[in-house]
C-alpha cells in the first residue's frame, strides 16, 4: 500500500515539473506593432520615396484609355453636379471592398482617385497602397485643380497667409526614442495584423483625421507637431514648436519612428496636406494618434509658398476641363 501511495505522488510530482515545464517554454506573445512596421517597410514604398501623387492633365489625357481607371469618392450631391467622363463614384468606405470585388485592380495601369481637394484621396490612396495595390494614384489639388467652380468651395477657400507673421525659425529637437503604440488585433500575422487594421480604418471617414491649422497654432503644446518638409522649407518658417522630419527618410525604425509620441496628437503637415495624408495613413495603420493639417501650408503661409515656387495653390493651377454634368 505504502508503494502505491508513493508511486501515485511521485507520479503527480513528475506530472506537476512536465506541465510547469511547457508552460516555462511557450513563446512571448509577438509585438504586433514591430511584427507590422517590419512588413510595412519592406512592402510600402511611398513612406521612403515619392508619393504616387498625379496631375489632372494626365487623368484628361486618359480618361478614355481603358488601362485607366477613375474613382471618384466625392458625394453623390458632387459627383451629379459635374463629374470627368468614366469616372466611378465610390463611398470612401466602400474602397476596399470594391477593388475585392467589383474590378480586377491588376488590369490597370493607372487607378486613379479623386476626392475635392487632393486630401482624403491621397489618405485613401495611401491605405490602398499599404493593402498592396501599387498602381493606384491621388490627383493633385483634387476636383479643385479640374474647373474653377469646384475650386471655389475648397482650394480658393482656404488658401491664407495670416499665420506668416506668427511662425518661427528656431530649429526644435525631435522627442527622444520612446515607446511605440500597442496593437491588438490578436492576430499573429504581419497580413493578418495589417488586414485588421485596415478593416478598421476603412470604416472611419477621412473627417475624424482633420486638424485645422488655426487650432495648432493657438495651443501647439496639444500637438506634436510634424513638419513633414525638407530642411530649406522648414528654416523659412514653421509652426511654433513643429520638428522637422525629412520626406521619404524619417519614418523608418531605423530613422526617427520611434520619436513619435503615444501620448499626444501627432499633427502633420507640408504645404498642400496631401503628402501629409499619405503620411497619415501609414501612422494610423500603425496604431498612432495623428491629424492632417488641413490644405497644408497654404492654409496659413501661401504668400510665403509662393514667393519660394513651394507649392502654392493659385488659379494658375486650374483648368476648364469638360465635366458630365
Amino acid at each position: 500500500m505504502k508503494k502505491s501511495l508513493i508511486f501515485l505522488i511521485a507520479l503527480l510530482v513528475s506530472a506537476t515539473t512536465f506541465s510547469n515545464s511547457i508552460q516555462a517554454i511557450e513563446p512571448d506573445p509577438i509585438d504586433e506593432f514591430e511584427t507590422l512596421a517590419s512588413y510595412l517597410e519592406t512592402n510600402v514604398d511611398f513612406i521612403k520615396g515619392d508619393m504616387p501623387i498625379i496631375m489632372a492633365d494626365e487623368v484628361k489625357k486618359n480618361f478614355k484609355n481603358e488601362k485607366y481607371h477613375i474613382i471618384d469618392i466625392r458625394s453623390d450631391s458632387w459627383f451629379e453636379y459635374g463629374h470627368i467622363k468614366n469616372a466611378n463614384n465610390v463611398k470612401a468606405a466602400e474602397l476596399l471592398n470594391y477593388f475585392e470585388t467589383k474590378i480586377k485592380p491588376a488590369d490597370y495601369e493607372k487607378i486613379v482617385l479623386i476626392c475635392y481637394s487632393g486630401q482624403s484621396a491621397a489618405y485613401y490612396t495611401g491605405l490602398l497602397r499599404i493593402a498592396g495595390y501599387n498602381n493606384v494614384y491621388s490627383m493633385k489639388w483634387g476636383m479643385s485643380s479640374w474647373r474653377e467652380d469646384f475650386a471655389e468651395g475648397f482650394w480658393l477657400k482656404k488658401i491664407k497667409s495670416d499665420g506668416d507673421s506668427k511662425l518661427e525659425t528656431t530649429e526644435n529637437p525631435k522627442a527622444e526614442v520612446g515607446v511605440h503604440p500597442t496593437l491588438s488585433t490578436g492576430k499573429t500575422d504581419a497580413k493578418d495584423i495589417l488586414r485588421a487594421r485596415l478593416e478598421e480604418l476603412f470604416a472611419k471617414p477621412y473627417s475624424d483625421f482633420i486638424v485645422k491649422s488655426q487650432e495648432v497654432f493657438e495651443t501647439p503644446d496639444n500637438y506634436y507637431i510634424v513638419n513633414y518638409c525638407n530642411a530649406e522649407n522648414y528654416a523659412k518658417g514653421h509652426i511654433p514648436t513643429a520638428k522637422q522630419y525629412q520626406p521619404g527618410a524619417s519614418l523608418t525604425a531605423s530613422t526617427d519612428l520611434y520619436t513619435l509620441p503615444t501620448d499626444k496628437k501627432i499633427a502633420v503637415y507640408e504645404s498642400t496636406g496631401q503628402r501629409a495624408a499619405y503620411v497619415i495613413a501609414y501612422l494610423n495603420v500603425l496604431g498612432y494618434d495623428t491629424g492632417n493639417i488641413a490644405y497644408g501650408s497654404n492654409s496659413f503661409m501661401n504668400d510665403i509658398l509662393d514667393k519660394n515656387d513651394w507649392d502654392a495653390f493659385s488659379k494658375k493651377e486650374i483648368n476648364m476641363y469638360p465635366v458630365i454634368e
